[in-house]
């Protein structure tokens, strides 16, 4: 049969065959505009991202994308990109307040005060409800200061202010933020005047106190609370003003009266602390437990504080007990059960619960910092000075150089008898804080306790007690270095000034020392058997004993 012949197959012409999709480039697309630029917001260069919305505005029809761009373009004082940025926004339908608004930015940043009190004005006229906290941001944002204030003045008068207190209160405090000073309180005393509100008065005693008439300030308080006697606001800032004055009995009356919060029994606490005041504390603390299932609840951490104010320990612990784990004293209520634990004898408890912060805080630096070093001051109280010196460096791993953690590490290593390391650390002390009068005190005693260096523990201490005559912890140590260098009578002197201001284990110690040394034995036995009364357990107490008596 004769052959078919070979045929050529063509396939059928797809249809997306020569279709060609249009990609733009980086400057013309939207998209890749608004990327950059918040990149660049993301990185800080406001001067990039402006460039990025300058761009972008010219691709987009969003009003919005114009008015970033004109923000960033007047951030970085680009006057002719902001000028362009803004007659773009106005084209796409910008709101005419806004667009007064960053008008008169662009006036201000090139100076030109006439033209930003006409834009200013028409913000104010447009009747925008945020015109005038507008107009305060406008104003705080100018590079001229001086300007912007004589504008404030211009415009924000007592009868162009609108009926609310809040626009008053914000131009009085930015008419002092300004420098405006006697504006900010011309402006202060006319709201307190028209309003009487709880919130004019305060801001007007605040501006009076910082002007020097605190008695005028006091009156105000004085008044405002007698029309406002729910304010607790109120209350709690004339309490604060009369404390300041000295007289915490008055500021704790004041607050005794009116309605209660966890604001206003804290204050009272404080305030009753400060005025060593145990009368007050008690009372509070009985009205407290009396309160609501619902404020006890709220207030277990000042509960238990009260507590261990009245050595009530057993309660303290019951209450931090009650603290939350989501309250924000929560942490600080541990501490403090951990402090209570160790002084009850149940040192290893208190460890074991430092221990369990330690690691629950992990990832909080301050809080970290904080339960290794109460677990260092345990160790202290309880002579374990190598422990104690462990914690301590832990916790400079954490906060490296902190004075704190370095005085704490330097005690730590003076009683071990590291007398080489303490030096160190209080030498490195004094060159971050110069002027520390505790590091000071500390690196004397810690020389003259090795009698070493005497001169360089001389200056230290003589420093020291200039600086703190009557600070018994530094009249011991230059007591204990009279003694160091042979100076008996004068050491004797010293020390029993000290002893008689504060009944101290180590002044004691170190007083029947030198009584001893000066042949005076029986006087010294007396005052080793007092100080034994004090601390059965004083290491200081043992050594010197030991010496004296082997």
């Amino acid at each position: 049969m004769a052959s078919r012949p070979a045929t050529t197959a063509t396939a059928p012409a797809q249809p997306l065959t020569h279709l060609v999709v249009a990609t733009p480039d980086a400057d013309h697309d939207l998209l890749a505009q608004l990327l950059a630029g918040e990149m660049a917001l993301n990185r800080t260069d406001l001067a990039g991202a402006a460039g990025f919305f300058g761009k972008a505005m010219l691709l987009s029809d969003e009003p919005e994308v114009a008015e970033r761009a004109a923000g960033l373009a007047t951030a970085v004082h680009d006057d002719a990109a902001a000028q362009r940025a803004l007659d773009r926004w106005q084209s796409l339908g910008a709101e005419p307040a806004a667009l007064a608004a960053g008008r008169a930015q662009l006036a201000l940043d090139r100076g030109d005060g006439d033209e930003a009190a006409r834009q200013l004005q028409r913000l104010l006229d447009s009747g925008d409800k945020d015109a005038w906290r507008q107009l305060g941001r406008v104003l705080l944002a100018a590079r001229d200061q001086a300007q912007a204030g004589r504008l404030l003045e211009k415009l924000a008068t007592a009868q162009r202010l609108p009926a609310d207190p809040r626009a008053w209160l914000a131009m009085s405090e930015l008419g002092d933020k300004l420098g405006r000073h006697a504006y900010a309180m011309q402006i202060a005393q006319a709201a307190m005047e028209r309003f009487k509100s709880p919130e004019t008065y305060a801001w007007a005693a605040q501006m009076t106190f910082r002007q020097g008439d605190h008695a005028a300030a006091q009156a105000l308080l004085r008044q405002a609370v007698a029309r406002h006697p729910e304010s607790t606001a109120l209350r709690m800032g004339y309490a604060g003003m009369l404390s300041q004055a000295g007289d915490n009995a008055a500021a704790l009356r004041v607050l005794d009266r009116g309605p209660q919060d966890a604001d206003t029994y804290a204050l009272r606490a404080s305030l009753a602390a400060r005025a060593d005041d145990d009368k007050a504390i008690a009372a509070l603390y009985q009205q407290l437990q009396k309160a609501s299932p619902d404020v006890r609840r709220h207030n277990a951490y000042l509960l238990g504080q009260l507590a261990q104010m009245q050595r009530r320990d057993a309660e303290a612990l019951t209450w931090y007990d009650q603290v939350a784990d989501d309250d924000p004293h929560a942490f600080d209520a541990d501490l403090r059960t951990a402090v209570i634990l160790q002084s009850q004898g149940h040192s290893a408890q208190a460890h074991e619960l430092l221990s369990q912060l330690q690691m629950s805080y992990l990832d909080q630096p301050d809080q970290l910092r904080q339960a290794y070093q109460v677990d260092a001051e345990l160790y202290m109280r309880e002579q374990h000075f190598t422990l104690a010196e462990a914690a301590f460096n832990r916790a400079l791993q954490v906060v490296p150089n902190d004075p704190g953690l370095l005085y704490g590490r330097g005690l730590a290593y003076a009683e071990a008898g590291k007398v080489d390391q303490a030096v160190k650390d209080f030498e490195h002390l004094l060159k971050i804080k110069p002027d520390d009068i505790d590091a000071s005190n500390a690196l004397g005693y810690t020389l003259a306790d090795a009698d070493r260096d005497l001169p360089q523990a001389e200056k230290l201490l003589r420093a020291a007690r200039a600086a703190k005559p009557q600070d018994p912890a530094i009249a011991d140590s230059w007591g204990w270095l009279q003694y160091r260098l042979g100076h008996l009578d004068k050491a004797a002197e010293v020390l029993r000034g000290a002893w008689q201001s504060r009944k101290d284990t180590d002044v004691g110690v170190h007083l029947a020392e030198v009584l001893w040394k000066q042949g005076r034995q029986q006087e010294a036995k007396k005052l080793f058997d007092e100080v034994r009364k004090l601390d059965p357990h004083s290491s200081l107490l043992r050594e010197t004993l030991k010496r004296l008596q082997p």
